[in-house]
């Protein structure tokens, strides 16, 4: 992605290998030039260019969702991860802890996505953009008022997740979530059996948005 997750962990970290599938790593390239502790490399989870039990921690954030073999994925994961290391995972949900309406307005913004995620590379990023601007922003803001009264309101409004989030964040994750083709949603219960199948064990769900990690 544009590697806002490298730049965030970069002072806390020895050394971060930061890897996309993507030609559009010189995104990354650029936000993180200036820090000499992480290197960018192109390359795809099933051919990671790196010994097994090479990383103290590998993490994953909404990406595995966006992969034809999600489960597969995972265990790439696993084989690279340290004995006694850690896994950082973060998939889209199915949205089986929300109600009827919730699911409902989900159900119509795929239909959007399934539409814009055809679009040319610059109208879709045009389109993304307008959808963070009158969508995400708006709704964000709203949480943000509504929390005033009822904190337990503003966490069941769409989007209400982004009231701490930047503008940026809104439009880099629009982008991921209606400009992309492939989508698969998954309950917590599926999430664990594709750890465990690995062989991850400890596994802790959070009880926070964003849903699950």
């Amino acid at each position: 992605g544009s590697g806002r997750w490298s730049l965030y962990l970069s002072p806390r970290v020895k050394f971060i290998e930061a890897i996309d599938p993507s030609s559009a790593v010189w995104v990354a390239k650029k936000l993180l030039k200036d820090l000499k502790n992480i290197r960018v490399t192109q390359a795809s989870v099933e051919h990671l260019p790196f010994s097994d039990n090479a990383f103290d921690l590998v993490y994953s954030l909404g990406v595995l969702h966006h992969v034809p073999n999600t489960s597969s994925a995972i265990q790439h994961c696993f084989e690279k991860t340290k004995h006694g290391g850690y896994f950082l995972l973060y998939l889209y949900y199915n949205h089986e802890n929300r109600g009827f309406v919730f699911r409902f307005i989900f159900r119509c913004s795929n239909l959007l996505r399934k539409i814009i995620s055809i679009f040319p590379l610059g109208l879709k990023k045009v389109t993304c953009n307008l959808i963070a601007t009158l969508i995400y922003w708006p709704l964000a803001k709203l949480s943000t008022i509504v929390a005033f009264f009822s904190i337990s309101w503003a966490s069941k409004l769409p989007l209400s997740y982004y009231k701490k989030t930047s503008f940026f964040v809104m439009r880099n994750d629009a982008l991921d979530r209606f400009g992309t083709p492939l989508e698969k949603r998954f309950s917590k219960s599926e999430i664990n059996k594709m750890l465990t199948q690995v062989g991850f064990v400890n596994i802790q769900f959070s009880p926070h948005e964003p849903y699950w990690h």
